[in-house]
């Protein structure tokens, strides 16, 4: 058996940005430290922080007033912030800075009085944040090329284009395709809104696909860009699956294959990458491992002040 590792393996710089915020909070004010939503969508990660007393909460009210809450990676609603001003807590951002980067657009567009259409996934927290820096009445969130097709805007109005930052590269390529022949003075954002990590860890599930007969991806089920990992294996016509854990892997799926790809979501620490080659070397002790310089390794962004 060969296995071969994508060459983004562990967090990305937003999501060590987050995690960082929450361990030196952690470090200088102890328990309990309440965090708003999962602080990124990694079961390992959020597991280990509620073991040494973070709580996570999906509401303010849940928040005792005046104490110390951090809001999640994936972004808020301004309302949100406002809350925790109104109830005293002191709260740190950890939005990651790309996403926040997606608010600045969404403000400006609606300050221009733009119909902005907004493409994503309903009910992700990331897109629910952002949803709340776009003008109700000129907000339109499509999901798929359905809800592309339902738009109802007046074909003379100024139309621009948002997106979740977790989303296929391919599929989000296409999307903006649609958009810009049904809206011919469609504006978007100078720099695309997919984030770097997301760009790199889909283009190496792409080169994966080249060499592997089956792609694992470790990853959580609520975690966008995991998922999208494993349906870009599937698109590449390689049998692809996702697992949250070691322990998880069904290793029927190895039998008669000879080269396994890993790769993992931008969410999860390299030890979940470690423990899945172990129990496949366990299994295959011959086998070789071969893994690939990491281009994002210098990437990272300045924590504030917790």
């Amino acid at each position: 058996m060969e296995i071969y590792l994508a060459k983004t393996q562990g967090f990305c710089a937003g999501v060590a940005f987050a995690v960082d915020i929450v361990e030196q909070a952690l470090e200088k004010y102890g328990p309990p430290l309440y965090v708003y939503h999962e602080i990124v969508h990694n079961t390992y990660v959020v597991n280990g922080f509620r073991d040494r007393g973070v709580v996570f909460v999906e509401g303010l009210n849940d928040v005792p007033e005046g104490e110390r809450i951090i809001f999640s990676a994936h972004g808020v609603p301004p309302a949100v912030i406002e809350t925790a001003r109104r109830r005293k807590l002191k709260y740190v951002n950890a939005t990651c800075p790309l996403v926040t980067k997606v608010h600045n657009e969404a403000t400006k567009f609606s300050q221009k009085k733009y119909e902005t259409v907004l493409i994503g996934h309903r009910g992700h927290q990331e897109l629910i944040g952002t949803s709340g820096y776009v003008d109700p009445k000129l907000l339109h969130v499509v999901e798929d090329e359905k809800d592309l097709e339902a738009l109802d805007i007046d074909p003379g109005a100024q139309v621009a284009y948002i997106t979740q930052t977790t989303l296929s590269v391919d599929e989000t390529t296409r999307m903006i395709r649609l958009l810009k022949k049904k809206f011919p003075n469609l504006m978007g954002p100078p720099r695309s809104d997919l984030c770097y990590a997301t760009q790199n860890r889909q283009d190496a599930v792409k080169e994966l696909a080249g060499l592997c007969d089956v792609i694992i991806i470790c990853g959580s089920p609520n975690s966008s860009n995991s998922n999208r990992l494993r349906e870009t294996g599937e698109k590449q016509g390689v049998d692809s699956h996702i697992v949250d854990r070691a322990g998880q892997l069904d290793m029927r799926i190895l039998k008669g294959k000879k080269k396994v790809g890993i790769s993992s979501g931008a969410s999860v620490p390299r030890v979940i990458v470690d423990e899945l080659v172990g129990r496949i070397r366990e299994e295959y002790p011959d086998t070789r491992v071969h893994a690939f310089e990491n281009p994002e390794k210098h990437i990272v962004f300045a924590l504030p002040a917790v």
